[in-house]
This record gives C-alpha cells, structure tokens and sequence, in this order.
C-alpha cells in the first residue's frame, strides 16, 4: 500500500520574469537540419515572445542547400508551429519574428565560404546589426574541426567591437583522443571562456534544483553520504526508437550518446561536494573532481560491472514496432547497442563502496528520466511483527522527465487500533506546485550562452574527464565476446542482465510500469 502526499511552497510565487539577453546575432551551422528545426527555433522563438531578446538580436542560419530567404523561413514556421516547445505560437508572433531571420548558403568543406560569411556580416553590422557575434555549431560531428578552422582563418573569432562566443553540441568526439583532437582545435582558435559546450540535460530546472535540494536544506546534507545512502541509480528510459536517425546511431550507440554525457553529468551534479559559489568555475570543478575520483575500468571489471542491449520487435502502447535492425540506415546484422547499464564507483572519502548505477536505453516500456538515492535501512525492524508492516527503504528521486518534480518515500503508521504501516510518498511536482510553466532546457542554455553565463556549460575537463571513463569500457566491449542481439524485446524494461547487476546485492531497479 502507497498514499501519495503532494508537497506545496509554502508561499505564493508569480512567475518570475526571464533576465534579458545582450543584443547580438546568432549564427546557426546546420539551419535546416533536425536540432535547429525540433529544438533552437522554437525555444528562441518563445524567449523572443516572453521579451527575452533585445531588439538587436538576429539569426543568420548557414547551410548547405540552395534555399531562397522565405522558403526557410516557411520550413521554420512549420517546425515552431508544430513544436510543443514553443508554447506561445501564433501566425502574428511568428511574422514578427521570421524578421529576424535570414538564410545564408556556405559550404563548410569550402575555405572561401568563410570571407564570404564575415562580409555578410559587417554588412549587417553597417544596417545596424549587433556585433555581438553567437555561433552555434549544430552540425553532425565529422565536420566541427573544418568549421571551427574555417572561423579561425577568416578573424570571425577576433572581435574588437563586441563578444564572441562559439556553443558546441555533443557529440563532443567519440573517444579520449577525438576529444582531445577537437578541444586542441577550439582552444587554438576560441579561448576557453568563450567556448559553451552544450549537455542540454543541465537547463532542466530538476537538474539544477539537485544543488538547491542538498546544499540549502540541513535536512539532507548531513546523511548524504556513504554511512547513511546504499546506492544511487540514475535511469534515462524512453519510449521512442531510433526513428530517422539510425545511420547516426550506428556510429554511435547508447554509450556513447548518453552515457558519455548525460547520465555522468546526472552522477557529478548527485555525487559533487559544495562548491564556493553557483557560479561557472566553482561548479565545474567540483563536477571534474567527482569525474577524477571514479577509476576507467580493466575489461575484467567491464565484463562485470556493464551490460550493453539491442531492442527487438516488440510492442509500445499496444502497438507493433520494429526491431533496431528493421529501422531505416541500420546494418541488418548491427552490433549496436540501443541500451547501457553501468556500475560506477566513486573512490572517495563520501562515496566510498556506494555503487552508482546508470541505466539508458530505447524502446523501453516508458519515457523516464530520473535521479534515485537509496537509503540504508533502519538498523532493526521493530515493526515486523506482521507480514504486511514491511518497512520499505527511504527514496529520495529527482524526476527530471516527465512530470519534474522530487519524491520522497518514507514509512507512516496506518490507521487503527494495530501498529501496521504504509510506505508514503512525497510528492513535488513542479508545475503544479508553481503553478507555472518552467522554460524548457534550450531556452534556459541560449539564454545563458547569450548572457556570458557558462555555469550550465561543460569545462574542456570535464569532457576529457568523462571519456576517460567511457574510451575504456568501449575498447573493453570490442575485445569481449558478442552479446547476442536482439536481447530485450521493445517494450519491456530491457535486458535481464541488467536486473542482476543489482539483484546480487539484494537489489532491484525502480520500476518502469506506467502503473507503478
């Protein structure tokens, strides 16, 4: 039996106003591709409607295609339309806002592209463009060096008028030396404090509100901590499959996608000592300093403490879907994995013998993303005496999606005459205890990036921190014997050997049902 409790503030808050942006123009690599379409236009698009931009803010979107100013400003309209990221949308809005955009075709690949990118923009500059100069690179990986290169040799990163700021999305290399290779080449031609690599896992409130939980409340920071917490686990499930992207996954994989930065960016900001200040350079290096603490893996300790998966055909809310190797762009025999779990330990003075378990995979049974911190058990069970007054262990879990918000599980007594228990939830939910909505991640990124705010941002060490961690397990993987794929079908929580690297210590997963 579980009540559920729902938490208030105990105050009422109006919606606070966004902080202004600084005038500058944007300039987005890779404009008519998915991210810009799915997750940059609209967020810009509602910070513009909330008042968030300057009137001297423009977006110049560089691509490869032959594309005429309106036709790109349709393709947009249509994407923010669509959006549920944008949340203000109208005809009228976006006429006002499509003004600010404009299309300039290049070729990366071509070194004469460059000139001819920083002409058109003193000559929006000389129209009275800001000369605050955002470029954003949201292109495909394989071409971020040529890119950054490209801006270097044509002085667009030198700016005696204003700032320059360059935003960079994962993945961020594939491996150590590939990060490494492409950290060499930002810091020859951008200096680190003008580099913004983005995780846009750090602009959703949950994950930001994990420092508010344990450095400002009393309550909690004294027993977190290996004396009183048995284990963490950190779990990013969703429903979806690869869909359209499936010959970007195959040079990819679960590992890599998510592990590499989202989940261990989860594990810093859970397992992170108090910084001096929330500000960027204090927060990062308490971040790095968790990341240094974790030991890269032998493959005998690979082979123990990782399990990788593929999905295949199964069923998601009742429907029939195909399996990873039936997706379009997948190698029909794909030794890809769609699926990664992994034990991690933090060998320091806080953490040590707490086990740290992150899980991510596709086509699971439920779009979850979540933070769960285990609590040991009371040392007696004084309340044993009937079958069904089994006292639970405290959970403390951060819902980063859906639904943010933090749970706590604790035990009351039921009511009546006997001493019977019930294990009680906890229950903050954002959105309804607010009463507002919170901005999406993007928004809160750009706006930060646009600001000169790079807290939310990950350090060049703490990328090269992170593959440290991951080269290892990747190589270990190669030189294993092959797991036999398909090995978990759509729609269920995936592998079973996933379930036994917890059960051998007595403990299970938090359930993906729906219901549950």
């Amino acid at each position: 039996m579980t009540t559920i409790v729902e938490a208030r503030p105990t105050a009422t808050y109006a919606t606070p106003a966004l902080p202004k942006a600084d005038p500058c123009t944007l300039i987005i690599f890779g404009a008519s591709g998915d991210l810009t379409r799915r997750k940059l236009i609209p967020a810009l698009y509602d910070l513009a409607c909330v008042g968030c931009m300057s009137p001297h803010f423009d977006i110049v979107g560089v691509g490869r295609q032959e594309l005429d100013e309106e036709a790109f400003r349709r393709r947009l309209e249509e994407a923010a339309a669509q959006s549920k990221d944008a949340r203000n949308f109208t005809a009228e809005g976006w006429r006002d806002f499509a003004k600010r955009i404009t299309y300039f075709r290049a070729d990366t690949g071509n070194p004469k592209s460059f000139p001819e990118l920083a002409r058109h923009l003193s000559e929006m500059q000389a129209k009275g463009a800001s000369p605050n100069l955002l470029f954003y690179v949201a292109t495909p990986s394989s071409v971020f060096a040529e890119i950054i290169q490209g801006l270097g040799n044509a002085g667009l990163n030198r700016n005696q008028k204003g700032w320059t700021r360059i935003v960079v999305e994962k993945p961020f290399g594939r491996d150590l030396a590939s990060a490494q290779a492409l950290n060499r080449t930002l810091v020859s031609v951008f200096p680190e404090e003008s580099i913004y690599r983005i995780d846009h896992y750090l602009g959703k409130e949950t994950v930001q509100n994990i420092l508010v939980f344990r450095f400002g409340n009393f309550l909690f920071e004294p027993v977190w901590n290996r004396n009183y917490i048995d284990y963490v686990e950190i779990t990013a499930a969703e429903t979806l499959g690869v869909e359209q992207r499936g010959s970007f996954y195959e040079e990819t994989g679960a590992l890599r996608d998510m592990v590499a930065n989202h989940m261990l960016q989860l594990l810093s900001l859970t397992a992170m000592e108090p910084p001096l200040a929330f500000d960027a350079g204090s927060v990062r290096s308490k971040k790095v300093e968790v990341l240094s603490a974790i030991r890269p893996m032998t493959p005998e300790e690979a082979a123990e403490r990782t399990v990788r998966g593929e999905y295949g055909p199964g069923q998601i809310d009742g429907k029939p879907v195909p399996g990873y190797r039936q997706e379009p762009g997948v190698a029909p025999g794909s030794r890809t994995e769609t699926f990664a779990a992994v034990q991690f330990s933090i060998d320091n003075w806080r953490w040590a013998g707490v086990p740290f378990f992150v899980r991510t995979g596709k086509r699971l049974s439920r779009n979850l993303t979540e933070i769960a911190v285990h609590f040991k058990r009371t040392p007696q069970q004084i309340f044993a005496q009937e079958a069904d007054s089994d006292i639970e262990r405290n959970v403390i879990a951060f819902r980063i999606q859906p639904n943010e918000g933090i749970t706590v599980d604790f035990a009351a007594k039921r009511p009546g005459t006997e001493m019977h228990t019930a294990n009680v939830q906890l229950n903050f939910r954002y959105r309804e205890a607010f009463g507002t909505k919170t901005p999406v991640a993007y928004e809160t990124l750009l706006l930060d990036a646009m600001r000169g705010d790079a807290t939310l941002f990950t350090r060049r060490d703490e990328v090269e921190a992170e593959w440290r961690l991951i080269t290892p397990i990747e190589d270990a993987w190669a030189g294993l014997p092959a797991v036999k794929f398909p090995n978990y079908p759509a729609g269920s929580n995936g592998p079973e050997a996933a379930d036994m690297m917890l059960a051998r210590y007595g403990w299970r997963w938090r359930s993906l049902d729906p219901l549950a």
